[in-house]
């Protein structure tokens, strides 16, 4: 039976990622069989955390996935792995006011299901008053444990005693130290880390935090707070299979497709082709579906305007049969896309609107989605559960019919949303989950 843990913090910017990729990184490398998996929609962090563990990625979201399902995959997690280490977003309790229990922070998870947390601490700046952000932290819920503090950015060995003292006194363990150093910090850009796969020395890199890991975290004393789960495998997928053979573009242009809802198509029969437009690829012809998902075509939009085999391959594609895109992929549907740049490059046309990254403005945030059409989010009124990220914005609408209606995470309405036309479809909403 599989442990659990949660690696969580008081706010973003406190280094949890890099803690979480230097433990998860040590322990993998002990041959521990460790599965990292994220709280809440990040696309960027699970491909760092499959790369450090071994194991695929995976994202647990309490707003946007029914307990159920929640349960479902951490049970599936558990499988084939010893210990499952959470990684939160943002703040502990940092999520959406509404529904108890579904408001997408971590602390959701510690409570539903028990699972100890560890705060992560950026201690620079201050000492003993460390102390109170713990206490503080340790009383907020009752339903949530923290079980340790682990302080990162210490300055000084005198610098960590005054901390540990403090934490002393709430009868806190700490069951770690991380120095300063600015060399552990991963490379970002605007919708957060540097890809994975884009990273140059990945390998090196995650070396240098399983070393950094094992030099100041008791990774003992850390996994030995892990909390056993004993939970059911939920057969159902997040959201049903949009067709038999799905075509996936995949590559770092379209490298947001969650690892569960892919794996749920897969576990209800479908079978996924992989193809890659910047190296040309158009999707297979056997396929009965095309999925582009999101990514960055904003940083790569000169080559997919020079990707004839890729561009001429989705047309033929969707003469017949759906092709659907999501944020990165719905901006590549459309007719143009602008760059950073202000160069403006012909996309796929198959949908009449026209999108601008130069013209940056940032949304984001939780949604709901209700289908207008059938499609491949599925019949009419379907009601979906995701959310949207990203800083491009439509300059051209075009007259195409909209796709869904969108709410945002509390419910209130925030108009129709999205494309289609044909066979194409597309809109900057991520799905999660199936409500």
């Amino acid at each position: 039976m599989a442990r659990a843990l949660i690696l969580a913090a008081p706010r973003s910017g406190s280094g949890k990622t890099t803690v979480t990729l230097g433990v998860v990184a040590a322990l993998a490398r002990r041959g521990v069989k460790v599965r990292a998996v994220k709280s809440g929609p990040d696309y960027i962090d699970p491909a760092f955390h499959a790369v450090a563990s071994g194991m695929p990625g995976l994202n647990l979201d309490s707003f946007a996935m029914a307990p159920e399902l929640v349960a479902g995959l951490l049970a599936d997690a558990g499988s084939a792995a010893e210990l499952i280490i959470i990684e939160a977003s943002m703040g502990l309790f940092d999520g959406i006011s509404g529904e108890p229990g579904r408001s997408g922070a971590a602390a959701d998870l510690a409570a539903r299901f028990g699972i100890p947390v560890v705060l992560v601490m950026d201690v620079s700046g201050q000492s003993q008053s460390a102390a109170a952000v713990a206490r503080g932290f340790a009383a907020h819920d009752p339903r949530v444990r923290i079980a340790a503090a682990l302080i990162n950015k210490v300055a000084s060995p005198r610098h960590r005693a005054q901390v540990e003292e403090a934490m002393a006194g709430l009868g806190l363990p700490v069951v770690g130290a991380v120095p300063r150093d600015a060399a552990l910090g991963l490379p970002e850009r605007h919708l957060g880390l540097v890809q994975a796969s884009e990273h140059p020395g990945l390998a090196d890199h995650l070396d240098r935090l399983a070393a950094m890991a094992e030099a100041h975290i008791n990774l003992d004393a850390l996994s030995g707070l892990a909390r056993p789960l004993d939970l059911a495998a939920l057969p159902r997928p997040a959201v049903r299979p949009p067709g038999q053979r799905i075509a996936l573009a995949q590559d770092v242009a379209f490298g947001f497709a969650y690892a569960h809802l892919t794996a749920g198509w897969r576990a209800a029969g479908a079978e996924i082709v992989p193809f890659s437009p910047l190296a040309d690829e158009g999707p297979h012809e056997q396929c009965d579906v095309c999925w582009l998902p999101g990514g960055y075509p904003e940083l790569h939009a000169g080559r997919l305007a020079a990707a004839a085999g890729f561009l001429d391959g989705v047309r033929r594609f969707a003469q017949e049969r759906p092709v659907h895109g999501e944020c990165g992929g719905y901006m590549v549907l459309g007719e143009t896309l602008e760059d950073a740049d202000g160069a403006i490059h012909p996309m796929l046309g198959l949908l009449g609107h026209a999108t601008s990254f130069a013209r940056r403005r940032l949304n984001l945030g939780y949604r709901r989605a209700t289908t207008l059409a059938a499609g491949p989010l599925g019949p009419p009124g379907t009601i979906l559960r995701g959310h949207e990220f990203h800083y491009a914005s439509v300059i051209k609408p075009g007259d195409d019919a909209p796709l869904v209606t969108l709410a945002d995470g509390q419910g209130k309405p925030l108009g129709p949303a999205g494309s289609r036309r044909g066979f194409a479809s597309g809109a900057f909403f991520h799905v999660i989950a199936q409500e």
